[in-house]
């Protein structure tokens, strides 16, 4: 059981911090608390009372970050040590640890210490878990998420959305491009990397619980200085909403720019990716048909997803240009997609789209970056 006090603690600014500070002589929280920050890949300090900055650990497991309970990046409290730690300094980033599930005094101790949380062991491990992660990990700017979804098929989305990737790595940006439709061919093979080293979707299927986000990034196949997650040539695979989620949480933990390629059905899997999204791109080729599709696909995106808008891509049926089509949609104006060779066929991966940083798709990339980045205030590497 977990339950919020006031607020959560803020994320790092970036870099690793190390891991927790741990508050107690309860021996058996203690156990409890190691085997959770061995699980989240921390290595905590231990006191039995509140430190110092410059004390040295009453027993430590290994070098974190410099002691002091001002510096600590997330201060874990048991039960037992409440009374000791009351007049300390108030902080953000306090947990109240409990192993009580019928205690209704634990908090009041927790708003005596100025705790965020208060947690009972065992049923917030996951939890704490994941809060311990993001610490050692030093979780800071999440990564602009766009995702690229055409309202017809054969739009175009799959080529716009490698443009963006492949733009936004050749900008010293940390890239990575998601292939969420399982149907689409894959988009390693767009790329040129059908063959290269490295993990697919079936292989995080059985994923539970947090993912780390260095580990991911690591694991999945580079091309074009950008990291991609496709699917493989096997059988169909389903992957479990709480495995999608998962994966891209730990995605948009490492910032820079996440790319997602979004099929045109909405199902469970689909939904998880939309609620993670910034921004959603609906390319519309500006036919009358293609409209009318395009308007069934923004209805069903808009349920999830707040921030959608038209990207046009010509010739222009009669009476139609960029802004009539965006007003028949009524969504803003991304933009129109230029006409470049490539952009609505296949390469053989060694120019993918957006390659040619002066050609016009690159262009278009580029400055939707520029916007983009400013708009969200993003951008770290």
């Amino acid at each position: 059981m977990t339950g919020t006090i006031t607020h959560d603690p803020p994320h790092a600014a970036g870099g690793r911090q190390g891991g927790p500070l741990i508050v107690t002589e309860d021996t058996q929280l203690l156990d409890d608390l190691l085997r959770l920050c061995a699980a989240a890949g921390a290595t905590p300090e231990v006191h039995h009372s509140v430190p110092a900055v410059s004390a040295a650990p009453a027993s430590s497991a290994g070098a974190g970050w410099p002691g002091g309970w001002e510096a600590a990046p997330l201060v874990l409290v048991g039960d037992d040590a409440a009374r000791r730690v009351r007049g300390t300094t108030r902080r953000r980033g306090v947990v109240l640890v409990s192993r009580d599930q019928d205690d209704p005094g634990v908090w009041q101790r927790a708003v005596e210490i100025g705790a965020d949380h208060v947690l009972v062991l065992p049923d917030g491990e996951q939890w704490l878990v994941d809060r311990i992660a993001d610490v050692a990990e030093g979780v800071g700017r999440p990564a602009l998420t766009v995702g690229v979804i055409g309202g017809r098929g054969g739009a175009g989305a799959s080529t716009l959305a490698c443009a963006l990737a492949v733009t936004s790595a050749r900008e010293g940006l940390r890239s990575l491009l998601v292939d969420a439709d399982p149907l689409g061919g894959g988009l390693d093979v767009l790329l040129g990397g059908e063959t290269a080293e490295g993990l697919r979707w079936p292989a995080f299927a059985a994923s539970r619980g947090r993912v780390g986000g260095g580990a991911l990034e690591e694991s999945l196949p580079e091309l074009h200085s950008l990291r991609v997650l496709s699917w493989d040539r096997g059988d169909c695979v389903a992957v479990p909403p709480p495995a999608v989620r998962a994966v891209l949480a730990a995605a948009r933990r490492r910032g820079g720019t996440v790319v997602v390629d979004l099929p045109r059905r909405i199902d469970d899997g689909v939904a998880e990716v939309l609620a993670q999204l910034d921004v959603g791109l609906l390319v519309v080729p500006a036919e009358l048909r293609a409209v009318a599709a395009a308007g069934r696909v923004a209805a069903a995106v808009g349920m999830v997803l707040r921030d959608l808008r038209v990207v046009t891509r010509g010739p222009y049926d009669s009476g139609l240009d960029d802004r009539e089509v965006a007003r028949l949609l009524r969504l803003p104006l991304a933009g129109e997609v230029p006409v470049e060779s490539g952009l609505l066929r296949a390469t053989d991966g060694k120019r993918p789209p957006g390659a040619s940083a002066r050609g016009p798709l690159a262009r278009f990339c580029r400055e939707f970056w520029d916007r983009a980045l400013v708009e969200t205030g993003g951008g770290a590497a």
